[in-house]
């Protein structure tokens, strides 16, 4: 009797510890062993993962970034234009030298000629001499937030903060023509 009692119980806590995993992963996805919520609160606005991607170079694992909108556009070009909560998260798989960062970051950016020269050119200067050495698990986080501007942060970042909406939609745009992730 107290043997099929024992493991009545045993299995009661099996099954609840189940629950317990399966609850903590819900709400959240995962690529290239990163998880990352479905959506998130910020500053009383949720906005919620249009995408996730892993980057690679050759076969080494880099980094996984993660794109949250809080309104869910049907191109590019909606989301760069709408002034909303947008949001571009880094997860870093390695070591990263500063340079490194600053190098590939200014690469793939000044793709988009207004970041090339004038204003733009100034405030991608502003958010490249924020960035620091990165230790592997570490995030770069980067998210406009209307009315105020662009916020780098994370520890990848010693913050910035760039006012306006112009830098903001310049980098958002050279982002995702690197990285088309809507239908064209």
């Amino acid at each position: 009797m107290r043997i099929q009692a024992w493991r009545t119980c045993a299995r009661w806590l099996v099954l609840g510890l189940v629950l317990a995993v399966g609850s903590a992963q819900a709400g959240q996805k995962q690529v290239g062993g990163v998880n990352m919520p479905d959506s998130l609160t910020l500053h009383g606005r949720t906005i919620a993962l249009a995408h996730m991607q892993l980057q690679k170079r050759l076969f080494f694992k880099v980094y996984v970034w993660s794109l949250y909108l809080e309104e869910q556009p049907r191109s590019a070009s909606e989301a760069i234009a709408s002034n909303s909560v947008k949001r571009l998260h880094f997860r870093f798989l390695r070591d990263i030298s500063r340079e490194q960062l600053v190098g590939s970051l200014r690469a793939g950016l000044q793709k988009n000629p207004d970041l090339r020269q004038g204003p733009l050119a100034n405030h991608l200067q502003v958010m490249l001499s924020s960035l620091r050495d990165v230790q592997k698990g570490e995030d770069l986080v980067i998210t406009y937030l209307p009315g105020a501007g662009l916020e780098i942060a994370g520890g990848a970042s010693g913050g910035a903060f760039i006012p306006g909406k112009s830098f903001a939609d310049a980098l958002f745009s050279a982002w995702l023509e690197v990285h088309p992730i809507f239908p064209r």
